[in-house]
């Protein structure tokens, strides 16, 4: 079957406001974000991309459109299903007030059980991005062979439940994977179980050195709803 190359948007505006930013119009790459997706073509020289697929969101499509300019004929192809989880009534909110959420507590240990006021269950937002994933492999492997590859530019906790599906991780774990603005994530499919090729790779370890939160405390253990800002 098809192997999926899962792009994660490039830094935006929201990220480093520590907003939450879900389905909020308006939200575009910040300067940062901009350079990445200009790069991403040149990170994907000589990958045979046989389409891409993105999410409708304004982020998603400005870090794709370097690439499709790289690539003039590329099929692209718009889907619903891989964009943003619905965060109904938390969208728009700063992260560090949402932090105070009971809620919160749940999204961090239980997300399988976690409905977001006035927005969707993590487990409906799983649901519709594994369907679309399998719908995408089967039309892309018809029309371009068992051996294609194809692109998805997403968000942050869709690719991580991604991740988690083709990992066989239970929905519960997928806060302990982490994927940074514009990181690169490839899941190979076979008939029998997909392959995880690659996962959050920006070639750049800047996020591995401490740093300080802005709170005053160390980094703690909780995941960062939304994928978060990466590196500084």
């Amino acid at each position: 079957m098809a192997t999926l190359i899962l792009v994660r948007h490039g830094r935006s505006t929201a990220n480093t406001a520590g907003v939450l930013a879900g389905w909020t119009p308006g939200v575009a790459l910040d300067e940062r974000g901009a350079a990445q997706a200009a790069a991403l073509p040149g990170r994907l020289v000589g990958v045979p991309i046989a389409a891409a697929v993105t999410s409708p969101l304004q982020r998603c499509r400005e870090t794709l459109q370097p690439l499709l300019d790289a690539r003039p004929g590329l099929p692209v192809h718009t889907d619903e299903r891989i964009g943003e989880c619905r965060y109904g009534d938390w969208s728009g909110r700063k992260l560090a007030e949402l932090n105070d959420e009971p809620l919160m507590e749940v999204v961090q240990q239980h997300p399988s059980a976690a409905a977001f006021p006035g927005g969707e269950s993590v487990r409906a937002m799983q649901a519709r991005a594994v369907d679309a994933v399998r719908e995408w492999n089967a039309r892309v492997e018809a029309e371009h062979g068992e051996d294609a590859v194809y692109l998805m530019c997403s968000h942050g906790d869709i690719i991580k439940s991604l991740v988690a599906d083709a990992l066989g991780m239970h929905l519960d774990l997928f806060q302990r994977i982490h994927v940074d603005p514009c990181s690169v994530t490839v899941i190979r499919y076979t008939r029998l179980r997909p392959f995880l090729v690659r996962l959050g790779d920006t070639g750049d370890f800047a996020a591995l050195i401490p740093r300080e939160r802005t709170d005053g405390g160390t980094e703690g253990g909780a995941a960062e709803v939304g994928g978060g800002a990466g590196a500084p």
